[in-house]
């Protein structure tokens, strides 16, 4: 198994894909998800309880993945739901399981989950737990006392080049950049141009950019995200085509995608919203 970090550095170009945890303990779902997946992406993104949706922790789900699958992980942590001391002792046993790819999120509040109820911590936000991390990789902690024996995390960010404010979204991303960002992982965007223009704005940080591919299966969910999801930019032509086509439109529009990625960002990822079977569509189009 090649880990993410370095299939960055051997790899012109790398895949990975978003894996929901299971709400419960059967893990039979994620494991066959995950090898189907083998030898057609480098990595898999596991989630942390998104949309503030109780999950399975993303760190016990990564490090059987890679045991299971044979598969690198990416776990996501969000500063919602611990402190700092929570934080580093997750980070630390993520360590010693051998997870050493992270993506670092403020987290949706938990009013918008199945918990809304639920206290939100947030005692850091994504700049805050960049450093923290930067620091365990320097070998101390948050109040900067010795550890024994430093970690190792590849640590990844998240970025909108489509934010409706622009500046105060680059200006957090230069501040997780300054921080200790390694990787910078985008949200959703359907336009190559938008990107190109993003990694030219990204140039002088030299960080490996990985796009977000969000393949739209339905009318119905392409109608919704244009109504009703900010952040994601649906342009006229995708909807047209996403009318005309439906669930095949979307397959072809996301496959075409990461097939003119591969001139403009380091790799992509695949955001399947719960949807095996698009996966698969996605990554064998044009082959049957």
């Amino acid at each position: 198994m090649k880990e993410l970090a370095q299939a960055m550095v051997d790899l012109p170009f790398v895949l990975t894909v978003e894996l929901e945890p299971p709400k419960g303990c059967d893990l039979s779902r994620v494991y066959n998800y995950a090898k189907k997946l083998q030898g057609k992406v480098q990595a898999v993104n596991i989630t942390d309880s998104p949309m503030a949706n109780m999950r399975m922790s993303p760190i016990a789900v990564a490090c059987l993945v890679r045991r299971e699958a044979n598969l690198d992980a990416v776990f996501h942590l969000t500063c919602r739901d611990r402190n700092v001391i929570g934080l580093q002792a997750e980070l630390l046993g993520a360590h010693a399981l051998g997870v050493r790819s992270i993506l670092v999120l403020s987290g949706d509040p938990p009013s918008i989950g199945d918990h809304p109820k639920a206290k939100g911590i947030f005692e850091v936000d994504s700049v805050g737990l960049v450093k923290i991390a930067k620091g365990l990789n320097e070998g101390r902690d948050y109040t900067g006392n010795a550890l024994r024996g430093p970690s190792n995390f590849n640590i990844g960010v998240a970025a909108n080049p489509l934010a409706d404010d622009i500046d105060k979204e680059m200006d957090k991303l230069m501040q997780k950049i300054e921080a200790g960002a390694h990787f910078i992982q985008t949200q959703p965007v359907y336009d190559v141009e938008v990107l190109a223009d993003f990694k030219e704005k990204m140039k002088p940080y030299d960080l490996p950019i990985i796009a977000g591919v969000l393949p739209i299966k339905s009318r119905k969910m392409c109608r919704h995200i244009k109504k009703n999801i900010p952040g994601i930019h649906i342009p006229d032509w995708l909807s047209e085509r996403m009318e005309k086509e439906g669930r095949a439109g979307g397959v072809r529009t996301a496959a075409e995608l990461i097939q003119d990625l591969q001139q403009v960002v380091k790799g992509a990822h695949i955001m399947p919203v719960g949807s095996a079977s698009l996966v698969d569509e996605v990554l064998n189009y044009g082959l049957n």
